[in-house]
């Protein structure tokens, strides 16, 4: 049976792969900005005969005069490859390429949350687990089913999607606050001090202090697991920085003190939130449900938005613990694990050289453990070059060319592509509509895809925010409910520290105790001694004046030793006073 377009009117059949001259027109939902015609209904079929797909129609223009092919039917879903986009051909991100990274870059109000939204759930049907943040709360709809969006089954219907089926995916709700999901933490020693640094904005002075404090503690065995421990060791270093500095180097007074007023600010912002036990397990984001499905892990980020440092130094850290943690697995069929990052600039933001080149390096790394990262950011120019030559998948949404770096930037995303010959990048770039973009993914050997003008294809969960009734619901049954709610407060460094000092007190104390004893065992004798003397008067007056140096010394010796516990029991006094216990 031949395809019938709108209006009964013959469409040639074309496959999947044929290649068409004509760049799709946005229409529909794409084509927000100007009032667009309704397409008339397709033509209703006997019953058990198949309903054919329904081509685009173009507003104002006759269709018999555009050869726009008929959307071929939704591909067989496959675990080796996700259909991601609809053009004049269909897209598709190869799954053992998806951990060479990616990149979803536009203009605010283009459809980039709403694209990580559709590939989260792509990789969550293949059986991979996702991490995202959810910075205006919309993505935890990825929970609920769909249903309801008139844009949605506009899209579903301009793209021929005649198996679309809305559906929930399992998410598991995370947050740093603990409010809207379950508490995420790490530890102070396992932040390292190099990205604490950058957390409390430091100089390479105070950073160079605080590597002292860090290695102090580690020589020393001492967990740094909160704020408190930390401040604890800041102020036994500084209170001890004469003798720390002969062995580490040099403690200022003035950047211990820049240091814990930082750590001061932190707090006021609510970052200590993320520091403390029980910190997190890095397998808990890599679960899958009972059908196989991955697991969506959704940082609530609202909230955590209001300090930028924080939000992009916990997820900088986070990606960090991966590279370090996970083994090495080479290139699997599908990733282990895909880590979304948005607001990619807040990472690059004012970071030193030093650390841009670690960034650098945990990303081309990072995918030999089986990790993909995708950053999303508003314009291409935000992400490094060194970082952006790495990430081999992109969807480019429209970008604005009002300003000198919008129209670099336009002409940098263009570059960035491979050419079609039959496409004007630089020209279609500030063009496109919502949920349209450019699109270009590896293919099976790697090799940059050519670009396509294409649509992407729309989430099968709710797309929006939850109510709070739901969102507890899903807490309640999170397959780690009950691991991270409540905190623990075990032995680190202040405890560590405390017991230390209570031995060396017992055992000073038994110390001084035989001491005394050995005194008066000696002052018993001389006693006895001196009375045998004083039997003869010319003897006691010859011996008085030794007694009497004798009993000069005595006294010279015991205030000496009495002066030196006296000290030592104030260092320790010192040392308990700083490090006082975690609450």
């Amino acid at each position: 049976m031949s395809e019938v377009g709108p209006g009964g009117n013959p469409i040639p059949a074309v496959t999947p792969d044929t290649e068409s001259p004509i760049a799709p027109v946005t229409t529909g939902v794409a084509a927000a900005a100007e009032p667009a015609q309704t397409p008339p209904a397709p033509p209703v079929e006997p019953a058990g005969h198949e309903v054919q797909p329904v081509a685009e129609v173009i507003p104002a223009v006759p269709l018999e005069t555009v050869a726009t092919p008929t959307p071929p039917p939704p591909p067989t879903p496959d675990p080796a490859r996700m259909f991601v986009a609809r053009g004049v051909v269909d897209l598709f991100l190869v799954s053992k390429m998806a951990n060479r990274h990616g990149l979803v870059a536009g203009a605010t109000g283009t459809g980039k949350t709403v694209t990580i939204h559709s590939m989260a759930e792509r990789f969550s049907e293949i059986g991979v687990p996702v991490f995202m943040a959810d910075v205006k709360g919309d993505l935890a709809g990825i929970s609920q089913p769909g249903g309801g969006n008139n844009k949605v089954e506009e899209r579903v219907a301009q793209l021929g999607l005649t198996d679309f089926a809305y559906t929930a995916f399992p998410v598991i709700f995370w947050d740093i606050f603990g409010e809207q999901g379950h508490p995420i933490r790490s530890t102070i020693s396992e932040m390292g001090p190099v990205l604490l640094s950058r957390l409390l904005g430091l100089n390479d002075t105070q950073a160079g202090v605080l590597q002292i404090v860090f290695k102090y503690a580690d020589d020393n065995g001492l967990l740094l697991l909160d704020l408190k421990d930390l401040r604890s060791m800041l102020q036994f270093v500084g209170e001890n920085a004469k003798s720390i500095t002969i062995e580490y180097g040099n403690v200022s007074a003035a950047s211990v003190g820049a240091i814990q007023r930082g750590l001061l600010a932190l707090e006021q912002s609510g970052g200590g939130n993320l520091f403390g036990e029980p910190a997190l397990n890095l397998s808990d984001l890599m679960r899958t449900d009972k059908e196989g499905r991955g697991f969506i892990n959704i940082l609530a980020a609202d909230k955590l938005m209001r300090s930028p440092t924080v939000y992009a130094t916990f997820l900088l850290w986070l990606l960090s613990e991966l590279y370090e943690t996970m083994p090495e697995v080479g290139d699997l069929d599908k990733p282990k694990l895909v880590f979304f990052f948005d607001e990619a600039h807040l990472l690059f933001d004012d970071a030193p050289d030093a650390l841009q080149d670690k960034i650098e390096q945990v990303v081309r790394l990072i995918r030999s453990k089986g990790v993909g990262v995708y950053f999303i950011s508003q314009n291409p120019l935000d992400v490094p070059d060194v970082v952006l030559g790495q990430l081999g998948n992109r969807v480019q949404h429209a970008l604005r060319a009002f300003t000198p770096r919008d129209q670099k930037a336009v002409k940098a995303a263009a570059t960035t592509f491979r050419v079609n010959a039959e496409l004007d990048v630089e020209t279609v770039i500030t063009q496109l509509g919502v949920g349209e973009a450019l699109v270009s993914f590896l293919d099976e050997k790697g090799t940059p895809g050519i670009v396509q003008q294409a649509f992407v294809v729309p989430p099968r969960s709710f797309i929006g925010t939850i109510e709070q009734m739901q969102r507890t619901k899903i807490v309640n049954w999170s397959p780690v409910q009950g691991t991270y709610d409540t905190p623990l407060d075990r032995e680190s460094a202040a405890e560590l520290l405390k017991a230390k000092a209570e031995r060396a007190a017992v055992a000073e104390a038994a110390a001084e105790r035989a001491e005394i004893e050995e005194k008066a065992a000696v002052q018993r004798a001389k006693d006895e001694a001196k009375a045998q003397k004083s039997t003869s008067p010319h003897s006691r007056s010859r011996s008085q004046p030794d007694t009497t140096a004798e009993m000069i010394e005595d006294v010279a010796v015991t205030t000496a030793k009495e002066f030196g516990r006296t000290a030592g029991r104030g260092l320790i006094r010192g040392i308990l006073g700083t490090l006082t216990g975690r609450r």
